[in-house]
């Protein structure tokens, strides 16, 4: 962009120096914290959160992963978020390929009921799945909670894949169909790949939902060996003094998982983004 076309309208001017300035505003936060993981607590606590760092140390990222145990967190957390998203993505995908593509009755009593079940607060969902977890002996365990997981996120994943998958022709179903193709063959050979940019997008949300998750891991688990990396950065806080610089390194540490996903998937997420909102 030339700098003849940028100031050819006052107005768009204005529109890129307010997106730079909420950029900006937007990167402090995550610059601080960077800035924060770097430091010492002594200088920390000497200078200020908002003083330029007089010395750049990285032990405080060895000591979070030391003391706040994330050699067995990290993992936890894994075992719980990938479990969730294949059950996630592979029940709401077959569940949106019947609400999108056959009609019957109470189809749309059944897309209601996906839609009214999103908009219910999470909060008041806690007793209720505290008590049906503990009584079918799910408590403190992984399949518990991954087992809240998929079911939570399912009503939001069927209901963005059956308004994508509403969008494939229906000649191609049919020939498939005329030339024998099993329902669940044309859902796995031709529906998933034609809607591999929508799941792509919703992999990388799920994914960084259920991973960042902290309320439902500390209200379904309760044992320090199976809680994942959110819920057991709480061990790094002290009784009476808290070392910021170890808790800001603990959650960037936390973060870096997150941050590869949507890098290796960003190209399929852009995408499923951009063709949901042009396709008619």
């Amino acid at each position: 962009m030339t700098t003849k076309k940028f100031f050819s309208s006052p107005w768009r001017t204005i529109g890129y120096l307010v997106l730079l300035a909420i950029t900006i505003l937007w990167l402090v936060p995550f610059i601080q914290a960077i800035l924060t993981s770097v430091r010492t607590n002594d200088d920390l606590m000497r200078r200020g959160f908002f003083s330029l760092p007089t010395e750049i140390s990285l032990q405080s990222y060895a000591e979070a992963w030391r003391r706040g145990g994330l050699e067995y967190y990290l993992p936890n957390s894994f075992i719980i978020t990938i479990p969730s998203l294949v059950l996630t993505l592979f029940l709401s995908s077959l569940s949106a390929y019947a609400l999108a593509r056959f009609r019957f009755r109470g189809n749309r009593l059944l897309l209601f009921t996906y839609i009214g079940g999103m908009l219910l607060p999470f909060q008041v969902l806690m007793l209720p799945v505290f008590r049906l977890t503990d009584a079918l002996g799910l408590y403190d365990t992984h399949w518990g909670i991954i087992a809240f997981h998929t079911a939570f996120q399912l009503g939001f994943c069927t209901f963005l894949l059956r308004n994508y998958m509403r969008t494939v022709p229906g000649e191609i179903l049919e020939a498939a169909r005329i030339d024998g193709c099993s329902e669940f063959r044309i859902w796995w050979q031709i529906m998933m790949p034609l809607t591999l940019p929508a799941v792509a997008a919703l992999a990388t949300l799920e994914f960084t939902w259920i991973f960042n998750d902290y309320l439902w891991a500390i209200v379904l688990l309760r044992s320090d060996t199976l809680k994942p990396v959110t819920a057991g950065l709480a061990t790094l806080q002290g009784q009476y003094v808290m070392d910021w610089t170890v808790i800001t390194s603990g959650a960037l540490l936390a973060t870096v998982p997150t941050v590869l996903v949507f890098i290796f998937l960003q190209r399929y997420f852009i995408e499923g983004l951009t063709l949901g909102a042009t396709k008619g």
